[in-house]
């Protein structure tokens, strides 16, 4: 199974160690518009395979993706002191036009899998793009809110004393400011979670969602201060999405899709629970919402909208 990884910056390299440390995937392409990046990338992980699971890994260019089972795009630009989020996004738009179509025609049977930032916006164009040059819509998926969704599972199960892989809850919409995190469907164990609570003697207040939240909601930030961007988390998450694809595992992430309409707003991008197997994106799930949920979830969609029309305006 050959898995093309465009773009090997923080996030690119790092998706590429991790899914290189935990095997998923025979065959690794590392591309880069700096060739000398990729191959040092390729050359240092290679370097890490005695001690995991063999794999071949190497460096080289979009024609050398041609076969690949899913490629990673997390290629882009950053974001320049006094540059508008619109102008940074014309920037991205340029990159994923030119690539996107080089990768469709070099891995026609792929699975592409966004990690630019801005997500959503990425993604829809990702979409727009491929779909125009021959790939059916499934098989272009965003990370969404998978890391944000892992964030509330991991601060809730700090907070309940479970193991994170026992809290189910989910973080809708855009990746980003407007998200939402879903309270009122958050199941432990398969207990609601404010039966849990109860059970446990733990005080399920305004001050522990709010604290939740913040942690959830501004969690890049703190780290971006600390250490200038995240990458160990969405590379986790790139290698969770990668092996439920070549795997066809049909499991259930929070990807970001274009969907024909969210909560009332047509044709936009942003993440609804997914199910992910070989093919892409074989089906979206809508979970009950209570009604500030649901409020809050077309807000989130018409934030990313706007963006996206503004986009197409400029």
């Amino acid at each position: 199974m050959k898995i093309g990884v465009v773009g090997t910056g923080f996030v690119g390299s790092t998706a590429a160690y991790t899914l290189a440390m935990q095997g998923v995937g025979s065959e690794l392409v590392l591309v880069d518009h700096q060739p000398a990046l990729a191959q040092a990338h390729g050359m240092d992980i290679l370097h890490a395979v005695p001690f995991s699971h063999p794999v071949q890994i190497r460096s080289g260019d979009i024609a050398d993706l041609r076969g690949a089972d899913l490629v990673v795009v997390a290629a882009g630009v950053n974001q320049q002191p006094g540059e508008t989020r619109l102008a940074l996004l014309q920037r991205n738009a340029a990159i994923f036009g030119e690539l996107i179509p080089q990768i469709v025609q070099a891995a026609p049977d792929a699975v592409l899998i966004i990690a630019t930032n801005p997500l959503d916006i990425m993604t829809h164009i990702a979409t727009r793009i491929a779909v125009a040059a021959g790939l059916p819509a499934s098989r272009v998926i965003g990370t969404g809110t998978m890391l944000d969704t892992a964030r509330f599972r991991a601060l809730l199960g700090e907070r309940l004393g479970v193991a994170s892989g026992s809290v189910h809850a989910y973080v809708l919409g855009e990746h980003g400011d407007s998200e939402v995190l879903i309270w009122s469907s958050v199941h432990i164990g398969g207990i609601p979670l404010a039966d849990f609570a109860a059970a446990r003697g733990i005080a399920l207040d305004d001050a522990l969602r709010a604290e939740v939240d913040h942690g959830v909601r501004r969690a890049a930030y703190q780290i971006i201060q600390g250490k200038g961007a995240t990458y160990f988390g969405i590379a986790s998450a790139i290698t969770a999405l990668s092996r439920a694809v070549l795997f066809d595992e049909r499991c259930v992430y929070t990807v970001s899709a274009m969907h024909s309409e969210v909560e009332g707003i047509p044709s936009v991008s942003l993440s609804l629970p997914g199910i992910i197997g070989r093919n892409g994106l074989t089906g979206t799930l809508k979970p009950v919402l209570n009604e500030a949920e649901h409020a809050a979830l077309q807000t989130s969609a018409s934030v990313i909208l706007q963006h996206i029309q503004a986009m197409d305006a400029a």
